[in-house]
């Protein structure tokens, strides 16, 4: 039951930059097309150009769980996942 309240509040606290990213993601795409962009609240603080680099650098200014790390791509792939089974329900 405490693993599931922390990964809520984690989850919780980078909402307002995942909104931040889809709200402006056109204009972001803009300026850091195919970049890892680091998000605090609603500003970018870092681009890099591999996820590793982004966490790496953040790591060293900001403390984990207040910084979210999201490549900046067009439509929904960078953020999107299809999971496919083989799975027969009867």
């Amino acid at each position: 039951m405490w693993a599931g309240c922390v990964f809520y509040y984690i989850t919780s606290m980078l909402d307002r930059e995942f909104s931040y990213y889809l709200a402006n993601q056109n204009e972001l795409l803009k300026k850091y097309n195919n970049r890892f962009i680091v998000i605090i609240g609603e500003e970018v603080v870092g681009d890099y150009d591999t996820h590793e680099q982004a966490l790496f650098q953040s790591m060293k200014k900001h403390e984990k769980g207040t910084f979210l790390i999201q490549e900046c791509t067009e439509g929904e792939k960078a953020y999107t996942q299809t999971f496919h089974s083989r799975v027969a329900f009867n």
